[in-house]
């Protein structure tokens, strides 16, 4: 359905369809120029039809689709949303943004995409996860116990602020998506109009399964009276708000999982070493001075408190206010324009507010919110604002810049007499997003670390070292855990494998070690082993089967096999060479080498012509369980464990698969004597 584009009505996608709501509607304004760009409803929409519809139609699709195919599906929408990123661009400007901050909300939300869809090689071809290792549960191995990880079969419910109407959909549903979760999201109104944009080219596209994505552009009150105990909600804001959804009787009674990422006081914190003239002291500058102003400070990982050595606190005043003073506020179209304006109006009103409570409490020693240039605009129009810099020189008393957060360019310099002094302030804010160190002594950095890593949710130590590649203090990361405890909210996005596994079900189960196997699609030792006919070598992927097993001849270990190993690897450990060095340990006599074991166990087991099989890159777990003594017969079984798909990288490419299999060496009284895993890089039948 197309847009209307002289009522600019911006839509809600519910139940496959493009809707609009009713009634007038919420005003939506340009940030720069204060014109009225649309209006947004999500009046007479049905809220439990659309969660109905997302568990219906959209969680049965997904939850089927297997890890690698849900991340080759990430990866095809993040290929096509790179492919047309500039239109996002334009729109994005009349939230404020200078084309820097609409280049992190844009392209680092269709990054988070590519990153997670990346973490397919670390999850099997099936819809659901393997946790662990097998937990031995009876002692002659016939019962046991594993976890598997499955798609809970519920939707989840995205509620995000309106700093980051793209990259705050993007990083969230990206993990939902892989984990095999439907979602409906609901970005904040102000900003709805981008993130409805995006919304519209994702569904034109049709690489997301019907049901597995939907959007309310007006209110989603009343939404969490639906939800159902496998359902998960997300919140992005302001405490206050976090802590009402938090506390919905819903929540409680069905014990919904809520991941809140909330207010956040992050601190900086410059080393005493890096005094004027070194290149810390000029980096921390130059990144206190970008994280005031990127965004216009709109970033929930914003420098809010600007923690320095007494004896700098001049020296960093004076720096930081000759960078401020330089950046130009205006229209981000203006060339030489550093730093848009708020997202709205009320933006304005609310970060004035909060400047004048802290002013109550602490000196402004930059910047006005009355009195600035605006190049390009009408600073009475547009949601304009100046960089402020406030100093407490009495953080420990007066502290109130450790519990108002000014949500736009506001940051205060608080002095510390030592490391301890920093530690605490730091800890003062009672939980952050992020909090950074910038220091070129590691002793320092470390004591930093230690002293203060359990009330921050990540925390950067720069340095000259990194700061070329660093990404900055204000950058999540999707590999990376991004939230922290206590105000920050106390929740945990992203991360990485974690952050999906936070919309799975954890699930312990037990039987027989043929049962598990058969459940995880995985060799659990102890379990049915299939003796393989032909040699498993000569089979394709696709014709190997899970717990197919080559028993191999026995191989006599002898002193001469002992003393040509030493001479060939070079190790001449004495507990291989000398039998008069063995009293207080526990060998008997001269042992064999370890690594001469799975040496001749891959002898034994190799199938040596060309066939199927195109290499061996790795082994995982290797365990020598028991001593291999000269006189002693070793032999080893064989299995297939566990297999792994993997797509071409190009049409040129062989079509194959990865098959880790066990080697399980056993001595002449059937007792294993090393247990390891290798992988196994095989040619599939097929390469179409």
């Amino acid at each position: 359905m197309e847009r209307d584009q002289e009522i600019m009505n911006y839509q809600n996608y519910a139940r496959g369809k493009w809707v609009n709501g009713e009634g007038d509607g919420t005003p939506l304004f340009n940030a720069i120029t204060g014109t009225e760009i649309g209006r947004a409803s999500s009046k007479g929409l049905d809220f439990f039809q659309m969660m109905d519809y997302a568990r219906k139609v959209g969680s049965p699709f997904l939850r089927k689709m297997t890890f690698q195919q849900r991340g080759l599906m990430l990866k095809a929408l993040a290929l096509h949303l790179h492919g047309i990123k500039d239109k996002f661009y334009e729109l994005s400007a009349a939230t404020g943004a200078t084309k820097m901050d609409s280049w992190i909300d844009i392209e680092g939300g269709i990054g988070n995409l590519f990153a997670n869809a990346s973490l397919r090689k670390q999850f099997p071809d099936l819809p659901y996860y393997v946790d662990g290792e097998a937990a031995k549960l009876s002692k002659g191995g016939s019962f046991i116990g594993h976890h598997i990880m499955v798609p809970k079969e519920g939707v989840v419910i995205h509620i995000n602020a309106f700093n980051f109407p793209i990259w705050g959909m993007l990083e969230k549903i990206a993990v939902n998506l892989m984990a095999g979760m439907p979602a409906i999201v609901k970005p904040a109104t102000l900003t709805c109009y981008l993130t409805e944009l995006m919304v519209r080219e994702i569904i034109a596209t049709d690489i997301l399964p019907e049901g597995a994505l939907q959007l309310i552009c007006g209110s989603a009150n009343g939404i969490l009276d639906h939800i159902m105990c496998e359902d998960v909600v997300t919140f992005t804001g302001s405490a206050s708000t976090g802590q009402m959804l938090k506390s919905n009787p819903k929540i409680i009674e069905e014990a919904v999982p809520f991941n809140m990422e909330a207010d956040s006081l992050n601190a900086s914190i410059l080393g005493e070493d890096a005094t004027p003239g070194t290149a810390e002291f000029d980096l921390y500058i130059k990144e206190v001075q970008r994280e005031i102003t990127v965004k216009a400070g709109q970033k929930c990982t914003a420098i809010r408190r600007i923690i320095v050595p007494e004896k700098l606190v001049d020296d960093v005043q004076s720096a930081l206010s000759h960078r401020l003073s330089k950046t130009v506020i205006g229209d981000p179209s203006v060339e030489g324009v550093r730093m848009g304006s708020l997202a709205g109006r009320p933006q304005v009103e609310e970060v004035s507010e909060k400047v004048n409570l802290l002013a109550k409490s602490q000196e402004i020693v930059f910047g006005d919110v009355n009195e600035f240039e605006v190049i390009g605009a009408d600073k009475n129009k547009g949601a304009f604002i100046s960089p402020i810099l406030f100093l407490n020189d009495s953080p420990f008393e007066r502290r109130d810049c450790h519990n108002i957060e000014a949500f736009g360019p506001v940051s205060t310099i608080l002095p510390y007499k030592n490391l301890d002094e920093a530690i605490e302030l730091s800890r003062m804010g009672k939980g952050s997003l992020v909090c950074s160190i910038i220091t070129a002594d590691n002793n320092i950095a470390k004591d930093f670390v230690m002293g203060s890593a359990s009330m921050h949710g990540r925390i950067l130590v720069l340095n000259s070292d990194c700061a070329k590649e660093s990404t900055g203090h204000g950058s999540p990361m999707p590999l990376l855990t991004h939230g922290g405890p206590g105000r920050a909210g106390g929740g945990e996005e992203m991360g990485g494998k974690r952050g999906i596994m936070h919309y799975l079900q954890r699930t312990a189960i037990q039987g027989h070690p043929t049962t598990i196997t058969a459940l995880t699609s995985q060799y659990q030792y102890g379990g049915k082993q299939t003796e393989s006919s032909p040699h498993v070598f000569r089979k394709h992927f696709e014709e190997i089967e899970i717990g197919e097993t080559v028993t191999t001849d026995t191989h006599l270990v002898t002193i001469e096999n002992i003393e040509d190993f030493a001479e060939l690897s070079g190790d001449k450990f004495y507990a291989h060479m000398d039998e008069n060095a063995l009293d207080g340990t526990i060998f008997t006599e001269r042992v064999a080498h370890g690594y001469y074991i799975l040496s001749k166990a891959a002898g034994l087991f190799v199938d040596p012509p060309k066939g199927p099989v195109l290499l061996n890159y790795g082994i995982d777990e290797c365990r020598f369980t028991k001593p291999v003594y000269p006189g002693m017969t070793i032999a080893v079984r064989f299995t297939a464990k566990e297999k792994i798909e993997q797509e071409k990288r190009s049409e040129d490419d062989i079509a194959k698969g990865i098959v880790k299999f066990l080697v399980d060496v056993y001595d002449d009284e059937g007792e294993t004597v090393m247990l390891a895993t290798i992988l196994t890089m095989i040619k599939k039948k097929n390469q179409d």
